[in-house]
């Protein structure tokens, strides 16, 4: 494979947004502090045509990843480091073009300290002027081991690890709503990645959208697909997207969401069942083939990949994810791990400049040509074209005009001269 060289930087264009994870499951336990080390990647993300950057929980939490949040103002006592040194991440990030998304985990949080009962349901804000300080009303009425009883019904799924927040509580979406706009303003985050949006209503969603007017925001909404009995994905897994693309509408339309049904169709196909990446109508079979503008692609992140692997990419597969994902509509998303440690930096940031160089977006149009077992083909905007796939020799399919500009084991992409 050719070596990426600086040359091959082009000029960002807003057209083509490119997320990237920049943290895994054990960035909490750097030595130095996760945002000092990360701050050491920044020039190469610029390089890698990087538009935003997914940074980890920010605030105080029991746990060290961050996702079990206590004192959501305090940003000193977070495992990845602290406020100061977050804020100067934040503006490298910036000083290269790069927007930084903050992920904010709201359907649950830890008390501080215990109420008469001997509950831990005493929530500290974190700030001097008692901000975001709350009690067991704040919690929903229904998570029985915390709550008083005074709360409002869950308006989601329940949390077993943590009290589940009172979403439709006016004070507790006041000082959320305060709390994200601080970390805009104060901290210097630009959009959010909310965790677990199955755990409130969308209605409550689009409150905190309208509340906040992020520059991007993407949700967590994760469900199993549909498997059949030999413990494969079933062909059509039009229930699951369609869950996703209503889950977005239904949230304002403006927020976007993992597209967990490319992940888990994608997976499964590049063990050779390329066949899968077609649908009935001939689209994408994932959230990309409905609803482009409201899917984040991805291959893995902190849990179904890192060292938690919970629905894992197969590993010798995984550049292949990323020819599809680059190359293809919605906004794909690049993993840390992958990046920085696998070995693909060059891979990546090959297909990345291609996509960057093209134009191509999250609405971009698409053709698939082939879509057979062993060999997937398909054209993008009429400017590049994707090959995935052990089949070496493939149809009388691409255009004179068109030259290799990306090339791996079982992948080839051609632009547009």
């Amino acid at each position: 494979m050719r070596r990426y060289i600086e040359e091959d930087v082009p000029a960002k264009t807003a057209a083509s947004t490119i997320l990237f994870q920049g943290f895994n499951w054990e960035s909490c336990n750097k030595q130095g502090g996760w945002y000092n080390a990360l701050k050491n990647g920044v020039d190469a993300l610029a390089r890698a045509n990087v538009t935003h950057v997914w940074l980890p929980p920010p605030s105080h939490a029991i746990s060290p990843q961050g996702y079990l949040p206590g004192k959501l103002y305090d940003l000193d006592s977070s495992k990845y480091g602290t406020e100061a040194e977050l804020k100067s991440l934040i503006q490298t990030f910036h000083q290269k073009g790069i927007k930084s998304i903050a992920d904010i985990v709201i359907n649950h949080r830890c008390g501080t300290k215990q109420d008469s009962r001997g509950i831990w349901c005493i929530f500290e804000g974190g700030a001097s002027d008692g901000r975001a300080n709350w009690g067991p009303r704040h919690i929903c009425r229904d998570d029985v081991q915390y709550s008083d009883g005074t709360g409002n019904l869950d308006s989601g799924l329940g949390y077993a690890a943590a009290p589940d927040i009172d979403h439709l509580n006016p004070t507790v979406q006041k000082d959320l709503i305060d709390w994200m706009n601080w970390l805009k303003t104060d901290i210097g985050f630009d959009g959010w990645r909310f965790d677990f949006v199955k755990g409130y209503s969308t209605g409550v969603m689009k409150i905190y959208m309208q509340g906040t007017s992020p520059c991007f925001a993407v949700g967590e909404h994760w469900s199993s697909i549909a498997y059949g009995p030999d413990g494969k994905p079933n062909y059509n897994q039009d229930q699951h997207r369609n869950d996703l693309a209503n889950w977005a509408q239904a949230s304002g339309g403006a927020i976007t969401a993992f597209d967990f049904t490319t992940k888990g169709i994608l997976q499964a196909a590049v063990e050779g069942e390329w066949w899968r990446m077609k649908d009935c109508n001939g689209k994408p079979p994932g959230l990309i083939g409905i609803a482009p503008k409201n899917a984040v692609t991805f291959i893995d992140n902190h849990d179904t990949g890192s060292t938690q692997k919970l629905w894992p990419f197969p590993s010798d597969k995984v550049i292949l994810g990323y020819a599809y994902i680059l190359t293809h509509p919605g906004i794909p998303a690049v993993f840390y791990d992958h990046l920085f440690d696998w070995g693909l930096m060059d891979a990546i940031t090959q297909l990345t400049a291609v996509r960057q160089r093209n134009g191509i977006s999250e609405a971009s149009s698409m053709n698939i040509m082939e879509a057979d077992a062993d060999l997937y083909i398909a054209m993008i905007d009429g400017k590049v074209i994707v090959k995935l796939g052990s089949r070496y020799s493939i149809p009388n399919v691409i255009p004179p005009n068109f030259k290799i500009a990306a090339t791996g084991q079982d992948y080839c992409v051609w632009e547009k001269q």
